[in-house]
């Protein structure tokens, strides 16, 4: 398998490039519109077929790539289940099984940060977490339908019972993290150490942080995969 993970340091966004190296099928998560051409460069650079663009959730913070990769490559774009992105080529539940040649990406639904979003487990070993699990935190519950409750669900319950050598790769870093595992997240992370759902939830409904600077226009154009 061939990895990279891609940064768009404007937003502290992660993409995330995957490839079958013997079918040389490829598929990028979460892309980033002002990255599109840096990522089609490396995909082409290395001989690949781009098949999917797949997104963890509708964004808030940056706009996606879709729409533009798709217009270069003619792949197809992913969403999760009831993701109201009517261009949208497909959308995943839980327990669905992506195949990019003799890779296997399994869909699970991990919702609370938003009402509709996924994370991804490819060969069982590497797990995109998308906003719903960060290294040494987790993503915000306070718009675009989210619940702290189903949130603390999603990670404790279904997240944390995967293989602790799980290696874990979020949708964005902060502090210059690049990974982490299941088993350090169970240990480390304080969103969850040791809290009760009611203290996750109580938690989570006081941390007062600002909106986004690109919510406005992020969530309507990725409702349109991405164009502007």
């Amino acid at each position: 398998m061939l990895f990279r993970q891609l940064v768009d340091y404007s937003t502290n966004t992660f993409t995330y490039l995957l490839a079958d190296e013997n079918s040389k099928e490829a598929l990028l998560i979460d892309p980033v519109l002002e990255q599109v051409e840096r990522d089609f460069e490396l995909i082409q650079q290395l001989g690949l077929k781009l098949i999917y663009c797949l997104e963890t959730h509708v964004h808030a913070d940056h706009i996606t790539g879709t729409a533009k990769l798709k217009e270069l490559s003619n792949c197809a774009g992913l969403v999760p289940e009831n993701a109201k992105v009517a261009c949208a080529d497909r959308e995943l539940k839980d327990g669905d099984i992506l195949a990019l040649g003799n890779i296997q990406i399994r869909t699970i639904a991990t919702l609370g940060h938003t009402d509709s979003h996924n994370a991804y487990l490819a060969n069982n070993k590497i797990l995109f977490t998308g906003d719903s699990l960060f290294i040494r935190g987790c993503g915000r519950t306070d718009f675009q339908s989210g619940n702290a409750g189903e949130m603390y669900n999603s990670v404790v319950q279904k997240l944390f019972s995967l293989p602790p050598t799980t290696i874990v790769y979020p949708g964005h870093d902060y502090k210059g993290h690049l990974c982490s595992t299941i088993e350090e997240e169970i240990s480390f992370n304080p969103r969850f150490l040791n809290l009760s759902k009611n203290q996750f939830i109580d938690l989570m409904s006081n941390l007062n942080l600002p909106n986004p600077k690109k919510i406005m226009e992020a969530v309507p154009a990725n409702q349109k995969c991405g164009k502007v």
